[in-house]
């Protein structure tokens, strides 16, 4: 069944509320929006189909489970600058979501994760080896969609890659000797996420033939939004609610993947943050050698109420203030503020 995007749920997925939608100028972009959307899943649905059953099965897995479609959307948004949702543009926010959905597999199995989007995770169906191999195999998919289109989009493609990569690759070995931890891990933000949603807000404008002065904007934009967004779903993650993540709370930590709130714990001097800190270091350990993850649900239900996560909140709204600021270039209208409402939502929602 192909997900439904109606405009309650692009809204929603933008941050932003009726009353901006209450001009008519406001209320053709968001239609505008939602039909390129269609489009973008009526795509989506035809690539990832495979004559090969098993690939088939496992290419449309998560996309089955569901998903903000950030990225299309704002491609589709900033294409408004432009001619619009172009052919290009629906290819392009395709591929770049199916480049989404290819990390996810990566993803899972880097962080021994359990459930994505409310369903156990690929690798917890079919192994290490098939979902590593699913998520290849939606890479390539992608970059075949971008070759349709030209060096462009090909170089668009694969320098967006690249810093996927160099981030995972980053964020695996962790910092060396000397680095700045919370420096290095936003910089690894930048790379895993950032560097996607700033493809996706580009590529609109590129591939709606926008002007070209409005490019480095998105990209500054996607950047700031993106490291925003994975700042608050450092907190998110520490939820006690799994039916509202679709992920184990902690997993991230479990996993021995240190995460925005307990970096910033980490730099805390008083006797309380340094136990809680060992606590949390001692129960990653025993996990490795197998004991029972539930062993962190006291320590990290205690850091999810610690000023460090609420550090980490103030420090996604910074991030968020930075994009808003990117737009400063774009001329008023609706596009520009629901792109400012985009960023703000961060704020919005850790309030």
């Amino acid at each position: 069944m192909t997900p439904s995007a109606p405009g309650s749920r692009i809204a929603g997925k933008l941050g932003l509320t009726d009353r901006i939608f209450a001009g008519t100028r406001s209320r053709k972009l968001l239609s505008a929006v939602e039909a390129g959307l269609k489009r973008v899943d009526a795509a989506l649905e035809h690539e990832l189909r495979s004559s090969d059953a098993l690939a088939d099965t496992t290419s449309r897995y998560l996309y089955d489970a569901g998903g903000k479609r950030i990225r299309p959307v704002l491609a589709l948004l900033t294409a408004q600058l432009g001619d619009g949702a172009t052919d290009r543009v629906i290819d392009g926010a395709t591929a770049l979501e199916m480049t989404h959905l290819g990390s996810l597999y990566h993803d899972d199995v880097m962080d021994a994760a359990d459930k994505r989007r409310g369903v156990p995770s690929a690798h917890a169906v079919w192994g290490n080896s098939v979902a590593i191999l699913t998520g290849d195999l939606l890479f390539s998919r992608a970059s075949q969609i971008m070759a349709r289109h030209g060096d462009r989009a090909i170089q668009l493609q694969a320098d967006t890659f690249e810093r996927l990569v160099l981030g995972q690759m980053h964020e695996t070995v962790g910092p060396q000797e000397g680095d700045d931890r919370v420096a290095f891990y936003l910089q690894v933000l930048s790379d895993k996420t950032g560097s996607l949603i700033a493809a996706a807000a580009q590529a609109g404008v590129i591939f709606s033939n926008g002007p070209e002065e409005f490019q480095q904007p998105m990209v500054t934009f996607g950047e700031k939004a993106g490291v925003a967004f994975q700042l608050l779903d450092d907190v998110i993650d520490l939820s006690a609610d799994p039916d509202e993540t679709g992920k184990v709370p902690g997993t991230d930590l479990r996993a021995g993947v240190p995460t925005m709130p307990y970096l910033v714990l980490s730099e805390r001097t008083d006797a309380a943050s340094r136990a809680l800190r060992d606590r949390i270091d001692d129960g990653v350990a025993r996990i490795a050698d197998g004991a029972d993850p539930g062993i962190l649900d006291d320590a990290l239900a205690e850091l999810r109420d610690h000023e460090a996560t609420q550090a980490t909140l103030d420090l996604a709204s910074a991030w968020s203030n930075e994009a808003v600021a990117a737009l400063a270039p774009l001329p008023d209208g609706p596009v520009r503020e629901a792109l400012t409402r985009f960023a703000q939502a961060v704020a919005d929602r850790s309030s």
